[in-house]
């Protein structure tokens, strides 16, 4: 039997700058990407470099599709202006929108978003989809952000609203695999 559903859509959010990331930090963000694809979802970023570049690298070596959603208005202006790339990307949309507008789309584009190694956009993207209530995955490792977000959901007093929704877990295929299944039960779907 066909599918006739479209792709699940993960935002994976991350740090463009990732001095304070840590060694590994690419290496778990390239598998991050992969998994992605292995369990059958499409991939979708900031079209920016850092730790979502290297997680479109692993989803494009696994032969996934890649959506990056631009801050600029024009290829040119993502080039030259903000500096971005455009390899590892199927398709960018170029919103126009600078890097706030850029972050809304980008997490409201997505079925659920995973949090990794992050500076203040990456709290902007996770804050976005805690208040649209997605599921959202956090990808714990050498990095402050996972303990951040662990503190803002604690301090937020609005934990209930989102519980069941939030996932922690240091293993990629772990993450992704209880995300897909947060979205299915979401969607309503059993198998597809």
């Amino acid at each position: 039997m066909t599918n006739n559903y479209p792709k699940y859509k993960i935002c994976v959010s991350g740090a463009a700058e990732t001095g304070q990331c840590g060694q590994d930090a690419f290496v778990i963000a390239e598998e991050l990407g992969k998994e992605i694809i292995r369990q059958g979802a499409v991939l979708v970023n900031g079209a920016t470099t850092g730790f979502p570049y290297w997680t479109a690298k692993g989803a494009k070596a696994a032969d996934g599709i890649v959506v990056g959603i631009s801050p600029a208005s024009s290829e040119q202006e993502h080039i030259k202006k903000y500096e971005l790339p455009v390899d590892y990307q199927d398709l960018i949309i170029y919103t126009g929108f600078g890097y706030s507008g850029r972050n809304l789309l980008l997490t409201r584009a997505a079925d659920a978003v995973i949090v990794g190694c992050g500076r203040m956009g990456t709290i902007n993207e996770f804050t976005i989809a805690f208040e649209d209530k997605k599921p959202i995955g956090i990808l714990e490792g050498d990095w402050e952000t996972d303990e951040l977000v662990k503190t803002m959901i604690e301090k937020s007093h609005r934990a209930e609203e989102i519980k069941g929704k939030i996932i922690f877990s240091r293993d990629p295929k772990e993450l992704v695999s209880k995300l897909i299944e947060l979205i299915k039960k979401e969607k309503g779907r059993n198998n597809n």
